[in-house]
């Protein structure tokens, strides 16, 4: 048990009156809908029709929305029972030890960079997209990773190094500018659903299904990181209001939106082109360009600049506070948890976070982004649901204001689902997760077993 924090601080720091907490069913389900309908909706919905799932892709969406519910049900146990905005690492502390909250913190930390870059990537294409509208020719080399037969991203690798640097100046993200950047993405959805619905050519879903089962469940496993959004809600517990219930509804109301929006785009652009030319980042803009509606794809283009950029915001800022935590509880080094004195930022934590994002953003490919990103996910969802049937064995006595119905069925599915959509994923994925976790656990050894139980006392 000496390797565990104690449950009792936990409860104690991320205790809140009710007068205190300030997001309403409203802003949570706002800020789970926009964390997930970002670059999966408007890049890689796209992108794996044309190379995994084709027009079957709907059921690659549907195959991540109902893992993404069980794992959601875990999630809502963890976060009204521990309101911490911690998230896996502060669960895996408390009920796994300092080596579960390690793997979990740093697995996190790793997805959040890579997620990050894979945001920032998709950006570039519809800012191409835009610009190219109204005149103005990129390089197209300075457009695209080596990978994918240019020299580098830099429009990605620039921007993120911009919303980095603007978090260093203590710049908060309060809700209602959150709430605004999602109605504007949901806007542009509605936009390119109404105006491409009437292009709508059943022919090009034949063949449905070209790529097989098999490519399905690829998709599946290719889009599930943009699920993420969970993790957002999670870490927003602390905050909400009548978390009992508001946080649950959160969650199926984000996961239900986020679904159906999902299925009609992706069959309104399988429709309207063959899914063999859809392997770009800007699909949505694409499509409605090939049909001659300019003018939509340029709101379209432009609300889709502006709303990406607030997930890299998002995101950035959610990696930076794993490692700030990380770094509090002694895991990583206690400078990288210092924040500025005078922006009360965690400076050190956010460029670290996001130089590494720009980099990979900079020299690799959109698509083995987002499959190395959900290993990550995947994993640390795995572990989430392993949590909650182990802390209802270790703290029985646990206040649970929300508590998944059936005994352990639900969390025991969430985990064969993970692992599951875990064993789709390409070995080379598998490779440079296991490389970050070498990276981690050498670190843990040098660094870590030294300091964390000096800095848990404290």
């Amino acid at each position: 048990m000496a390797n565990k924090i104690d449950i009792n601080l936990v409860l104690k720091n991320a205790s809140k009156s009710e007068e205190e907490r300030t997001l309403s069913l409203f802003d949570l389900s706002i800020l789970g809908i926009g964390a997930i309908i970002g670059t999966g909706i408007l890049v890689l919905t796209g992108i794996v029709a044309s190379t995994d799932a084709g027009p079957a892709v709907i059921f690659s969406f549907l195959i991540a929305a109902l893992a993404s519910g069980l794992i959601g049900l875990c999630y809502s146990e963890l976060t009204t029972s521990m309101p911490n905005s911690g998230s896996a690492y502060v669960y895996a502390w408390v009920s796994i030890g300092q080596v579960g909250a390690f793997f979990a913190g740093w697995t996190l930390i790793g997805v959040y960079i890579t997620t990050t870059a894979t945001v920032a990537n998709g950006w570039t294409g519809y800012l191409n997209s835009f610009l190219r509208e109204i005149g103005i020719d990129m390089p197209a080399k300075l457009l695209a990773s080596p990978f994918a037969g240019g020299i580098i991203n830099l429009p990605a690798v620039i921007m993120i190094v911009l919303i980095t640097f603007v978090l260093t100046k203590g710049t908060s993200e309060s809700k209602w500018i959150n709430n605004t950047l999602v109605l504007i993405k949901l806007a542009i959805i509605i936009l390119f659903i109404s105006v491409a619905v009437f292009n709508v050519r059943t022919a090009n879903w034949h063949p449905f299904m070209p790529y097989g089962p098999t490519g399905v469940f690829t998709g599946a496993s290719t889009v599930f990181f943009t699920y993420l959004g969970f993790d957002a809600l999670a870490t927003s517990a602390e905050d909400a209001k009548n978390v009992k219930k508001n946080l649950p509804r959160a969650i199926i109301i984000s996961l239900i939106v986020s679904t159906t929006l999902y299925i009609m785009v992706s069959l309104i652009m399988t429709g309207v082109v063959s899914y063999k030319e859809l392997n770009v980042p800007e699909s949505m803009s694409f499509v409605l360009l090939a049909k001659g509606h300019t003018l939509a794809a340029q709101f379209v283009s432009a609300g889709a600049v502006l709303g990406i950029m607030a997930v890299v915001y998002a995101f950035v800022y959610a990696g930076s506070n794993i490692t700030m935590a990380m770094g509090r509880g002694g895991f990583l080094p206690k400078s990288w948890a210092q924040k500025s004195k005078k922006s009360h930022s965690p400076n050190t934590a956010l460029w670290l976070n996001g130089l590494m994002a720009a980099i990979l953003a900079g020299l690799m490919d959109i698509r083995n982004l987002a499959i190395i990103a959900n290993v990550g996910s995947l994993t640390v969802f795995a572990l989430i649901s392993l949590i909650v049937i182990v802390l209802r064995r270790q703290q029985p006595e646990l206040n649970r204001p929300f508590k998944i119905p059936f005994g352990y069925t639900i969390p025991i599915l969430s985990v064969l689902v993970c692992i599951f959509l875990l064993a789709n994923i390409a070995l080379n994925a598998w490779l440079i997760y296991f490389g970050w976790l070498v990276i981690g656990f050498i670190l843990y050894g040098s660094y870590s077993v030294k300091h964390i139980d000096a800095l848990q006392e404290n």
